[in-house]
């Protein structure tokens, strides 16, 4: 029977990927810390308790022992690549997609914002000219990254997005769930909720990985992103969450300079589009979304309610989202006053313009090519 180590195992797309390897006919041992357990994973998987992130003690807990196939989705990856060459077979590993240029500074390039989608080719921070700014961890990221090749030229690398789901610590679905549980009625999503901002639901995520698994060969030496198939906007995404607990809110668009309170909802530090293609996946590996985005977002949102958050502990604060909502509607209102104005002057200029393919187009009342009414 053939062997496979996963490092981590029991985060959100955990234990979906040890119950992938065990159909496949694997031998199972999960190596972690052991603080976290789940009752998805069944007992005849192998539990090895020890922390990834001293190397020393990883390499006494596995001692000489050597697999057919190594997953690596926790812990210092650099480091474990190097303990395991020569003791692995395959070996898989998981980073994040902070690798590419733009990821945390979009404003840095030129024109700003990254490109969209961004593909595995796209840039890297590590190739960046000398004196091009990069936070020290987001480098580290992508170094890691060359270092698993080097220890094993036949690796397979798979960047992260945000993932969410059950099991997910720090959801950021959270701040629209614990705001429907507050009872709030309105909220401030910066440029309307236009940004886009890639994730990837945990089944999908762990589906994504087991295709690379399953075609070994294909994957050897190959980087791939993994997210969701489509990538809803800040405002779907508010939506499908909002609607799968029954609730609507009265989105209030500001400016995202003047929308501080809200800033957050876009996960990153400026609002631009951040958006990574599975495309290579897809066309590659034969990958496709098991779940929906819809359908993902709901079951978190639900989970969500059942399982809510601490408010003020340490899985909430990590979101940044102070949940000020004196602040927000005071806010609120002052914009709502200062968008009278600017309601009144946008009405007296506007030029009538109805989209040719829009339903309320009537072309039988066209006369000439225009489509301005004035």
């Amino acid at each position: 029977m053939a062997t496979a180590l996963v490092i981590g195992g029991t985060g959100p797309t955990g234990p979906h990927i040890v119950n992938g390897l065990l159909d496949r006919g694997y031998q199972v041992a999960i190596l972690h810390t052991g603080a976290h357990e789940s009752d998805q994973i069944p007992e005849s998987v192998e539990h090895i308790h020890t922390n990834p992130f001293e190397i020393t003690e990883t390499s006494d807990a596995l001692a000489e022992r050597e697999f057919d196939l190594a997953i690596v989705m926790y812990g210092r990856l650099r480091e474990l690549a190097e303990l395991l060459q020569d003791r692995v077979d395959r070996f898989i590993s998981v980073g994040g997609v902070p690798a590419y240029t733009g990821w945390g500074d979009a404003s840095a390039l030129w024109p700003a914002g990254m490109r969209v989608p961004t593909r595995e080719w796209s840039r890297l921070v590590i190739d960046e000219e000398p004196g091009f700014a990069v936070n020290r961890k987001v480098a580290n990221i992508a170094r890691t990254e060359v270092a698993v090749f080097e220890f094993h030229p036949t690796a397979s690398h798979l960047r992260y997005p945000w993932i969410y789901g059950p099991g997910q610590v720090a959801s950021l679905e959270w701040s629209i769930v614990r705001r429907v549980l507050d009872g709030r009625k309105s909220l401030i999503l910066p440029d309307g909720g236009m940004t886009l901002q890639s994730r990837a639901y945990a089944i999908n995520a762990a589906h994504l990985l087991l295709t690379i698994v399953d075609n070994h060969e294909v994957a050897a030496g190959e980087v791939y992103n993994a997210s969701d198939e489509w990538t809803p906007t800040l405002l779907q995404w508010t939506e499908i969450i909002a609607s799968a607990l029954d609730h609507e809110f009265e989105i209030i668009s500001v400016p995202w300079e003047y929308a501080t309170l809200a800033q957050r909802l876009t996960v990153r530090g400026t609002p631009h589009h951040r958006v990574t293609s599975c495309e290579k996946a897809i066309f590659d590996l034969g990958y496709r979304d098991l779940i929906d985005p819809i359908q993902g977002l709901s079951v978190t949102a639900k989970h969500l309610v059942d399982n809510p958050l601490e408010p003020g502990g340490s899985a909430e604060r990590s979101l940044s989202d102070l949940f000020d909502y004196e602040g927000e509607d005071q806010l609120i209102s002052v914009w709502k006053d200062a968008m009278v104005k600017v309601s009144d002057v946008a009405f007296q200029v506007d030029s009538g313009l109805t989209d040719r393919y829009s339903s309320r187009f009537d072309d039988s009342e066209r006369t000439e090519w225009t489509t301005i009414r004035k």
